[in-house]
């Protein structure tokens, strides 16, 4: 069943953002993940307060996203994040694939 990262952003450098997004896209990558939504538009119909960049990134598995999560390669980015952005981040299961 898939899992999905949803993060809503704030950048705080746009150099060390650069840097930290380029270092996620890969480990993403290796771990097959994949961007569903990276920045867009995005419009809020109901409720508040304003959205920020909004992310969202496809794995194929709850565990698998968290081995990403925690891997030695994504840890390299994460030492810029602090730096490069402001973020909430979210792990949300997703449904199964239709019968």
């Amino acid at each position: 069943m898939p899992a999905y990262v949803i993060s809503e952003v704030e950048m705080r450098d746009a150099e060390a953002f650069e840097a930290y997004r380029a270092l996620a896209a890969r480990t993403i990558a290796q771990y097959g993940g994949r961007y569903i939504a990276r920045g867009g538009a995005a419009e809020v119909v109901e409720g508040g307060p304003p959205p920020k960049a909004i992310v969202i990134v496809e794995f194929p598995t709850m565990t698998i996203l968290r081995e990403w999560y925690a891997s030695p390669e994504y840890a390299e980015a994460l030492k810029l994040r602090a730096s490069a952005l402001e973020r909430r981040l979210l792990f949300v299961e997703g449904v199964p694939p239709a019968l």
